[in-house]
């Protein structure tokens, strides 16, 4: 199998499977709609009967007066399934970081019935909500960055790049597009590429998505003027390949854009999650922040150096 028709086939799988990997033991994500502890919530829309929320985590001390960069994250299952809390640990550190730091609640296949081109609305909407809603949350309105695992990968992507899947009822005038992504083996891949995907894996995945594929596929609609990017992803993951990654980066970076991709050998697909028994948590993590260092959107910190 050529490495083109690896992925391919591999983004086939997306659909059929579940994309996040869970640890042996009790699941820590079974409870829905979870408790997070520390965490307030706040309804950012409600659609045919369906309240879905935030789950904010303030800085200590946090007003709202403050002026706060913030992150928005999106859980990963495949956009069939998942849990707000897979976040949770990430949004404990940044907030104490000095983040508003939020996990978001999104429709799925199995909870809601919709494709998966609704989890992208409602992404989008969960962004305009915290940009709209900045002053009174003490967030910086130009600081806003969106975050997320596989399938939640995908939707912080489709944040920034795709044009299309608004929902009608949101004030449109408001931009959905982050100020920078931190993608943790993100499906940024899921239309043709060179012709190599095609037949029933491409049936499949367009029922799953509910739309055309060029328009759900981030890779398919990068351009000039990307947010600042950084990709986590296993070398070893065989639900969304590598070299996915390696394109949608190089990509960026053609068009003018910084995209920073981190390859973790022998890992797979969910590798980065806080219940995996590895250091790959804390390693993303002290990642992550200094990637928001960079930006100017965290001080340095004695925790969040090297990498």
């Amino acid at each position: 199998m050529s490495s083109q028709r690896a992925v391919v086939w591999s983004c086939a799988v997306l659909v059929t499977f579940p994309l996040l990997a869970q640890a042996p033991g009790p699941n820590p994500w079974a409870e829905y709609p979870p408790e997070l502890a520390g965490a307030r919530v706040e309804t950012y829309k409600s659609i045919d009967g369906i309240d879905l929320n935030l789950w904010i985590y303030t800085p200590e001390g946090h007003s709202a007066s403050d002026r706060r960069p913030a992150v928005v994250f999106f859980f990963g299952g495949g956009w069939r399934a998942g849990n707000p809390a897979q976040f949770a640990k990430q949004c404990e550190v940044l907030s104490a970081r000095g983040m508003v730091a939020i996990t978001a609640d999104y429709r799925v296949l199995l909870r809601h019935g919709v494709p998966a081109r609704f989890s992208v609305a409602d992404a989008k909407s969960s962004i305009r909500w915290v940009r709209e809603n900045a002053d009174r949350l003490g967030i910086d309105a130009g600081r806003i960055a969106s975050a997320g695992g596989s399938a939640g990968g995908h939707l912080a992507a489709s944040t920034a790049f795709l044009a299309e899947h608004d929902d009608p009822a949101d004030n449109l005038a408001t931009s959905a597009k982050p100020d920078a992504l931190v993608l943790f083996n993100p499906a940024t891949v899921l239309a043709s590429l060179e012709g190599v995907f095609d037949g029933d894996s491409v049936e499949l995945l367009r029922w799953r998505m509910g739309a055309a594929l060029e328009t759900m596929s981030p890779y398919h609609n990068l351009g000039k003027g990307a947010p600042p990017t950084i990709v986590f992803h296993g070398r070893a993951d065989t639900v969304v390949p590598y070299a996915t990654a390696e394109i949608f980066c190089a990509r960026m970076n053609e068009l003018g854009g910084s995209c920073e991709l981190v390859g973790y050998d022998g890992a797979g697909h969910g590798f980065f999650n806080y219940n995996r028994g590895t250091d790959a948590f804390g390693d993303t993590l002290r990642r992550t922040e200094n990637f928001l260092v960079s930006l100017g959107w965290l001080p340095p910190s004695a925790t969040a150096t090297g990498g």
